[in-house]
């Protein structure tokens, strides 16, 4: 049901790590897990210290897009950094929806740093049984 866009992703993250921080304009990948649970697909980003306002989910047809922005915490005159390894900047991912998914109802909530989309499975994607007439009898066939 999903398609992977993002064939060099490894690739991407070692860049990131010698090229800095992602921009708007070359955004960082941000690690997701997309798995289905019942009638819907449910695919979760990892976003940790964003805050929900810096987080924007965009659907055109079937191409979904997720960016978010990880801020420095403001800091006072007299604080010195000694280590910063946390990664800043513009996160961005996206991903190829399949036509069996229904875009129109997709849900978002964002709790502990993770960003969790549920997308139901379309009506006319979902099995169904369809009545055949033949003769005075009707059968059934699962499909």
């Amino acid at each position: 049901m999903l398609m992977r866009t993002d064939p060099f992703r490894e690739l991407d993250r070692l860049a990131q790590q010698l090229m800095g921080p992602g921009t708007w304009s070359r955004p960082s990948a941000m690690p997701m897990d997309a798995y289905r649970e019942g009638d819907e697909y449910v695919v979760a980003f990892d976003l940790p210290g964003v805050s929900a306002e810096a987080i924007d989910i965009d659907v055109e047809r079937n191409m979904l897009t997720v960016k978010a922005e990880r801020r420095p915490v403001a800091k006072g005159d007299d604080v010195q950094m000694e280590l910063s390894e946390r990664p800043l900047g513009v996160f961005s991912r996206q991903i190829v929806l399949a036509d069996t998914l229904d875009t129109e109802h997709i849900k978002a909530d964002y709790d502990a740093g993770v960003l969790t989309l549920r997308i139901p499975i379309a009506e006319r994607a979902k099995p169904r049984k369809i009545s055949i007439g033949a003769g005075s009898g009707h059968k059934e066939i699962s499909g």
